[in-house]
């Protein structure tokens, strides 16, 4: 039976219920820590460092860091545009991506100096699939891209070993969405001959045995194909994280394995916010907060929502207070945000009922809530060793944790 780790792909520095949950995690017994160079953009990194500076060396010792390296973007991407990182994969205006040796050693040393340590006890390859997406979008032959694809992968675990000599990593894997893939599919990354390409890599660095010791790999009630991989995985000695453990997909359609409570406040905070806009100067504020009142139950998933939020309501409603004056401003700022709290909880509530309807036969026989029931498949699988879980409330931590009582 698996256990939980705590991912930490959402976790910020300056969020101090993120903080606290982090605390909480370590004091109620969580012995992995799962974050990346680029979540939150390095926050993620900082905050594990403010946490364990706040614990004794016991404490501290007994939690193994995993961290990731691959991504270009934020102040990553503002670094490549001044050192010109090798081996760039241009996948998008605001996403570069990188496995090259250059570039790993360039992100573990930010990495360690974010962390506060000298040491990470693991270090994955973030998603090195990004090439065959770029490859693929070029028309390349399949067969030519694979054996290109694996001496990248080769290049990067000599270096990798390398680290391992000079103590900077403890061991090393890959985490990769595309081990999750049927093996028809283009995007498919193989792994079977990953095993020897650390032979290789292991014999060339001077080491006596390779360290590449893990994978980590999205796998969920609803998407089981990742459970091939963690079979092999665990077949050749290797360990098995797995990933998106409540974020789901299904025919195309995107789901969040969890229910909600609806908001007692929404209500209050709709009608306060309605009559302080109920003027000239907000009117499409006005209009925008009827629209979304209206709307709230048509979003697929909460993710739908919190696209739509960013990309469309706040630019909106930026422009629309641009005419405020400035001593106004940040008594609306505090009303607009604590309704986009309590209508983000509605949204959710009623997702949620949409996908316990939607999804009733996958979940027939539990009784308990969908986070519960997809959570206990996954610490059912013999062939997981952690189930990462992005607790960011002490509650989360609290739910899970039951779950393995």
């Amino acid at each position: 039976m698996s256990n939980f780790a705590f991912g930490t792909y959402r976790i910020t520095d300056t969020n101090p219920t993120h903080i606290q949950a982090l605390k909480e995690a370590i004091e109620s017994g969580i012995k992995l820590i799962d974050t990346s160079t680029n979540y939150m953009d390095g926050a993620s990194e900082r905050a594990i460092a403010v946490v364990l500076n706040s614990f004794g060396d016991e404490k501290r010792n007994s939690v193994e860091i995993v961290s990731k390296y691959g991504y270009i973007q934020g102040e990553t991407m503002h670094r490549h545009k001044e050192k010109n990182f090798e081996g760039v994969v241009e996948f998008s205006e605001v996403c570069y991506h990188s496995i090259a040796p250059s570039f790993m050693r360039d992100q573990l040393e930010q990495s360690l100096e974010r962390l506060q340590r000298s040491h990470i006890d693991c270090y994955l390859i973030h998603n090195p699939e990004y090439f065959i997406y770029d490859a693929l979008n070029k028309n390349a032959h399949r067969d030519e891209m694979l054996d290109t694809m694996y001496e990248r992968i080769y290049e990067a675990f000599v270096a990798l070993e390398e680290e391992v000599q000079k103590g900077r990593i403890g061991s090393y894997g890959i985490s990769s969405n595309a081990f999750a893939k049927p093996q028809n599919d283009p995007e498919f990354l193989p792994y079977e001959d990953l095993i020897v390409l650390a032979d290789k890599a292991s014999e060339a660095a001077g080491n006596q045995t390779h360290s590449f010791t893990t994978i980590e790999v999205p796998i969920n009630i609803l998407e089981q194909e990742g459970l091939k991989c963690a079979s092999w995985a665990k077949k050749h000695g290797l360990r098995v994280l797995s990933n998106r453990p409540l974020n789901a997909q299904k025919n195309n359609q995107m789901y969040r394995l969890g229910e909600y409570e609806q908001s007692h406040e929404y209500y209050h905070q709709l009608n306060e916010l309605l009559e302080i806009c109920d003027n000239d100067t907000l009117r499409s504020v006005y209009n925008l907060l009827e629209q979304l009142d209206e709307n709230k139950h048509k979003f697929g998933w909460i993710g739908d929502f919190d696209t739509f939020l960013y990309a469309q309501i706040l630019p909106h409603i930026k422009k629309s207070l641009e005419q405020l004056e400035v001593e106004y401003l940040e008594t609306m700022l505090e009303y607009i945000d604590r309704f986009f709290i309590h209508y983000r909880q509605m949204v959710a509530y009623e997702c949620a009922q949409k996908t316990k309807k939607e999804l009733k036969q996958e979940f027939e026989g539990c009784s308990m809530k969908l986070q519960e029931c997809a959570l206990k498949f996954l610490l059912e699988q013999e062939v997981i060793d952690f189930v990462l879980v992005g607790m960011r409330k002490p509650t989360y931590i609290y739910e899970a944790l039951a779950l393995v009582d």
